[in-house]
């Protein structure tokens, strides 16, 4: 019987807990100001969070909304904010035609990428070539991935050690600008750098 007793009490406290137990979801600006929204469900329906420091409190399986403001998020939440990882940056360099030379403003844009990639401490970096619809498939499966190569090896003689960097090639695939075939669009002529 005192058994019994034990287990109810247990039972008794973790139901009590529970019905105590408040989750809390704030949407946050976006780091690149755009907008951004999420939705919170629960049994009585959805709750659309659609701007800045909206949020919600979920207590006993409801949602109820409020507002909250910067200051209190970093006072409440600032020491799990800071241990956050740095979030991916991405960059598109582009390329003079029928080669692997970049244009001058790309050129002035790398410098930035190096110096992300320095800044991180545990830099890992993705470099995706791309082609335009000039030439073959096979033309420009090639030309891609002789462009990331060099953006890789760029990369590595500014100091980035090649275990960090992985280099890839997609062709004509996956345009920037959608052409027909034969169109030698700038745009589509390029790397995309991924700093993660």
């Amino acid at each position: 019987m005192m058994m019994n007793k034990a287990l109810v009490s247990t039972l008794l406290v973790s139901l009590l807990l529970a019905a105590c137990t408040t989750e809390r979801v704030v949407l946050l600006p976006s780091a690149d100001g755009r907008p951004s929204a999420v939705v919170v469900r629960d049994a009585q329906g959805e709750l659309l969070l659609n701007e800045p420091y909206a949020g919600t409190y979920r207590r006993a399986g409801s949602n109820d909304s409020y507002r909250t403001t910067a200051a209190e998020v970093q006072e409440r939440f600032g020491a799990a904010l800071a241990a956050q990882p740095v979030r991916p940056s991405s960059y598109v360099l582009y390329f003079q035609p029928g080669g692997d030379v970049l244009t001058l403003e790309s050129q002035a844009e790398f410098a930035r990428v190096r110096k992300e990639i320095a800044e991180r401490a545990a830099a890992e970096v993705m470099v995706i070539g791309h082609t335009d619809r000039v030439g073959s498939l096979q033309a420009n499966d090639s030309l891609s991935a002789k462009r990331a190569e060099a953006m890789r090896d760029m990369l590595i003689e500014a100091g980035v050690p090649a275990e960090k960097l992985e280099a890839v090639g997609r062709g004509e695939r996956d345009p920037l600008v959608a052409t027909e075939d034969g169109v030698a669009e700038p745009k589509n002529r390029r790397v995309e750098i991924s700093v993660r």
